[in-house]
């Protein structure tokens, strides 16, 4: 037996249905904030996540696919989703024709990492993307966005912590000081924290190793490095969501792992999550576009893990244990009556119901055992009588109650029974 690639799940069943419902809660939430769905390549260049998400971050360094193709190109699987956007926003001139260009996006990534509980080798993000603009308007309607889609899915309980990392200029100066200090302490940082001590120090910060936190705790704070410009963008983000009505814990020591953010980033969390605790991630990434030879582009994001959104959903939901109902599973009492059943079926489909027929040629009571088993909402019997008066029976699976009705009228009826609009 040949079994699916290490890292990588089938979805099916039950639990297909609850992705579904969450995907589309999510969806629904992005359309009504005026965002537009995005599709890039699941294969990209490998030079747009060197030079876009940091030659020396973990994503590139140890956890990409990498492969070269047959015409001599070096290629990635995509590992996160903003880079693509911002390379197809720049090839596509996006912003240049839409000052405020507002997308979301919903598919599979791959990283090459250890794979457990809500962290596969094949993983999911829905995510949006607000482009264009410099105005903490911008990074608050992100992190809105984010709330309201995550409730909308159903997901409750979760926390908003939130940071800046100033601007360029403020980050740069910030840095050369954390660099002076993690150096005097470099015998007693994690064998990871020293190795990115020289090329992604500001990570280091977000270290969950115990010797780490020791030494980060007394760590000079980027919070008291803004310059004025910084902390009144920062006051105007977080006033913004408070008048929203959405709570705040602001983290001073809240880094996030790209090399492409700038001023607000933040995270939604759970406690349910155990260490691996954070559903949903972002900030503003005003490099970006200029790193991709794209000019000078303001821009601010957020993306979800949907599987941790799914473990969470799950765990609230008690399980995944239900499909959606069957509107209709039409049964043929006789031999005569099994090729009209398929077309009554058919014309059913084409009605907007969904409809379910015998095809195994089994008794009327093992049909009826399958519709209970769906389960069915009605069952539209038909046997060699029905035919002749062309008529079907209908039956409530729920109350048990039947009645007959003129193969003309069966949409409109379903419909009634069913509370849908005809």
């Amino acid at each position: 037996m040949i079994s699916a690639v290490r890292g990588m799940r089938d979805v099916f069943g039950a639990e297909l249905a609850a992705w579904q419902r969450a995907e589309a809660a999510l969806a629904a939430s992005a359309n009504g904030f005026g965002y537009h769905e995005f599709r890039t390549p699941l294969v990209e260049h490998i030079d747009l996540f060197q030079r876009g998400v940091g030659e020396f971050t973990d994503i590139v360094g140890k956890e990409m696919y990498v492969f070269e193709d047959r015409g001599g190109d070096r290629l990635a699987l995509r590992p996160e989703m903003t880079a693509p956007i911002v390379r197809a926003s720049i090839e596509h001139s996006l912003v240049r024709h839409t000052p405020s260009t507002r997308l979301w996006y919903l598919g599979p990534l791959f990283r090459y990492e250890r794979p457990q509980k809500g962290r596969q080798r094949q993983f999911h993000q829905f995510g949006a993307e607000l482009l264009g603009s410099p105005h903490p308007e911008a990074d608050a309607e992100i992190i809105c966005l984010a709330h309201d889609a995550m409730q909308h899915a159903g997901v409750r309980g979760l926390q908003l912590t939130i940071n800046t990392l100033g601007s360029a200029d403020t980050r740069h100066a910030y840095r050369t000081e954390l660099v002076q200090y993690l150096r005097r302490h470099s015998t007693h940082l994690s064998a990871d924290s020293v190795r990115r001590l020289e090329t992604n120090p500001l990570r280091i910060l977000d270290s969950k190793d115990s010797a780490d936190q020791d030494i980060i705790r007394n760590a000079p704070v980027l919070f008291d490095h803004l310059s004025d410009a910084d902390a009144d963008h920062f006051a105007a983000v977080c006033a913004i969501l408070e008048s929203s009505g959405i709570t705040i814990e602001v983290c001073k020591t809240l880094v996030r792992g790209l090399d492409y953010y700038s001023h607000t980033v933040f995270e939604f969390t759970s406690s349910q999550l155990g260490a691996q605790n954070t559903v949903c991630g972002g900030g503003r990434y005003d490099q970006l576009f200029s790193m991709l030879g794209g000019g000078t582009t303001p821009a601010v994001g957020f993306s979800v893990g949907m599987e941790r959104l799914m473990l969470l959903l799950e765990a609230q939901e008690g399980g995944f244990t239900t499909l959606p109902p069957t509107d209709v599973y039409c049964i043929a009492l006789s031999e005569t009556a099994r090729l009209p059943v398929q077309l009554i079926a058919l014309r059913l489909r084409r009605a907007g119901f969904t409809v379910v027929t015998d095809v195994l040629r089994r008794s009327a009571k093992a049909q009826f055992r399958d519709a209970d088993k769906m389960p069915a909402l009605c069952a539209v019997i038909i046997g060699d009588d029905e035919l002749a008066a062309g008529v079907a029976l209908v039956k409530n699976l729920k109350t048990s109650e039947q009645v007959s009705v003129p193969n003309a009228e069966l949409p409109a009826h379903l419909a009634g029974l069913l509370n849908r609009v005809p």
